[in-house]
């Protein structure tokens, strides 16, 4: 079948062991499911499997791709959910230490097709296309968890979302939007800050700016460059959610005096539930609220996709179709 894989590590050229090709297809064990892949999207997580991070040598070749939505076998259209836990586990799968992502143990959602646990399908609503749906398991996931379950927003509270731009960055500012909420944003680009007002952001901000108001929570997903302004937004007692650090790990100051004073809270978030796409999907099928798509092409064309993600080149989810 036609797949796009990474058969080799590079972390100065990812694109290097990039192939786009044929793979055996792949059979489903008991208790999992075929589903034949009409759209998948792409995700910071593929070029770090090409730079090697959480991929290892064994696993090669390995098709990459976390996010996808298809038919299952029974010619139901669906939504992947990217998070494979143990079969022993019960409860919050991102819990699970045994858990893994497609692509990483279990071959991706590059492909014709992908085998994936049967309770790892979520039924796509019509009002949804293939190329929105396929957006979704994993950076709007990880921004519906970091809004809803670990920042515990709710209607009329306010909410700053660094490095408008990226997916997770663009899915918070319209789930915001979408739930009521009150949306800051900030991006080093004026572009970019434009286009995060035209998505639902109420005020843009460059990054680092003084706000006019402290902050209910911040969604915070860029790391160094951003973590004490994000630190110095909150108000006291509000929330820090984490996702990600795009611009590295390693503070200059940790902000600790500000946070134990105004009793703050950081929180990490990782990916989300099953159940919790549920409930994404089903909140766009009720608000009309939909995914930012950059871009979409066709599979055959990834390593254009991968290379406009390596250069910063995209606003939403470059979206990958068969």
């Amino acid at each position: 079948m036609f797949a796009v894989y990474a058969d080799s590590f590079s972390s100065d050229d990812p694109l290097s062991g990039l192939v786009v090709g044929e793979r055996p297809e792949p059979e489903a064990p008991e208790g999992w499911t075929t589903v034949t892949v009409k759209a998948a999207s792409l995700n910071h997580h593929d070029v770090w499997s090409l730079r090697g991070v959480g991929l290892k040598q064994e696993a090669l070749p390995m098709i990459l791709g976390c996010d996808a939505a298809g038919l299952d076998e029974d010619g139901n259209e669906v939504v992947v959910h990217a998070v494979v836990s143990d079969p022993s586990w019960s409860g919050d799968e991102t819990f699970d230490p045994k858990r893994s992502l497609l692509s990483e143990r279990h071959q991706g959602t590059f492909a014709d097709k992908v085998v994936v646990p049967r309770r790892n399908v979520v039924p796509k609503p019509a009002s949804l296309s293939f190329e929105e749906a396929a957006c979704l398991p994993t950076a709007w996931l990880t921004a519906y968890r970091m809004l809803f379950t670990r920042g515990d927003l709710t209607a009329g509270d306010t909410v700053l979302v660094q490095g408008a731009g990226g997916g997770v960055a663009t899915a918070a500012i319209i789930l915001g939007r979408a739930a009521g909420l009150r949306v800051l944003a900030t991006s080093r680009d004026e572009a970019k800050r434009a286009r995060a007002l035209e998505i639902g952001a109420h005020e843009v901000f460059e990054s680092g700016a003084r706000l006019p108001v402290k902050v209910d929570a911040v969604m915070e997903t860029v790391g160094r460059a951003t973590w004490s302004h994000s630190v110095r937004s909150l108000k006291p007692g509000g929330r820090l959610v984490i996702s990600g650090t795009t611009s590295g790990p390693q503070l200059d100051d940790a902000e600790l005096t500000r946070i134990f004073f105004l009793q703050l809270s950081v929180v990490g978030s990782t990916m989300g539930t099953r159940d919790e796409l549920a409930s994404l999907v089903s909140m766009l099928d009720a608000t009309g609220a939909r995914p930012l798509v950059d871009r979409v092409l066709p599979m055959e064309q990834a390593p254009e996709g991968f290379a406009a993600m390596i250069d910063g080149d995209v606003f939403g989810k470059v979206v990958l179709t068969r």
